[in-house]
């Protein structure tokens, strides 16, 4: 049980994709190595209350923008480790994360719940779909400042960050750092640091947001499943 618990409170915001990862001891408040590159590389300041709102508009347009994607991703921990996948998502509430062999896990929302799936034990355990860290690419009408509270917004150069909390998330208050690239204002990665401050990073590589994903990909098989909603 523990296990899955993990990799639901990481992994609707990036999975503990491997044994190894679920096995790690997550009270370590061991900054993962992307979020610590995101503070040293770009010390922004604070920017104005008017550039803020600015941001955030920017932001909801962006998101609020994209219906579907398609996306390769690369997830990393605070020990360094990786693991890839493809990311597919059709909004509202559509999800799935594809994580490369040798890891067995499938994460898959069909707009109602979410199920966590280990193919290689066959077990699959359903979850609320509210309790996803990710609303920002799960829902269709996103305003950032009523579906999150926002703690912190940093602008430099090269990157645009936005620093929300969600209370409702699995477990207790998730923390997320979206990081945006400042010339275009497209999502480069973000960083979902846990209940228990455990911080992973996903980015993502290769991004469609023109090609409708299969639906088939966001079917959950409700007749194999251990309910914890």
């Amino acid at each position: 049980m523990r296990h899955t618990l993990v990799i639901l409170s990481l992994a609707l915001g990036a999975a503990a994709a491997s044994p190894a990862l679920a096995q790690l001891d997550l009270t370590k408040k061991t900054p993962s190595p992307a979020a610590a590159a995101i503070d040293n590389a770009a010390p922004p300041p604070r920017v104005a209350t008017q550039d803020a709102a600015t941001i955030v508009r920017r932001a909801n347009a962006y998101f609020n923008g994209i219906t579907t994607l398609i996306s390769d991703f690369t997830q990393s921990g605070g020990d360094g480790r990786k693991v890839t996948g493809k990311l597919y998502v059709a909004k509202p509430g559509r999800l799935r994360f594809e994580y490369a062999k040798p890891s067995p896990l499938e994460i898959i929302a069909d707009g109602t719940s979410v199920a966590i799936r280990n193919r290689k034990l066959a077990t699959q355990d359903l979850y609320f779909i509210s309790q996803t860290p990710l609303k920002f690419l799960l829902k269709g009408n996103l305003d950032l400042t009523k579906d999150t509270k926002i703690l912190e917004i940093k602008q430099a150069p090269d990157v645009t960050t936005i620093l929300i909390e969600d209370k409702a998330t699995f477990g207790g208050t998730s923390r997320i750092t979206l990081v945006f690239n400042t010339a275009d204002f497209t999502l480069k990665n973000w960083v979902v640091a846990d209940p228990q401050g455990y911080e992973t990073l996903v980015a993502l590589n290769n991004m469609n947001t023109r090609q409708q994903p299969d639906p088939a990909l966001f079917t959950i098989n409700y007749d194999r499943q251990d309910s914890n909603q």
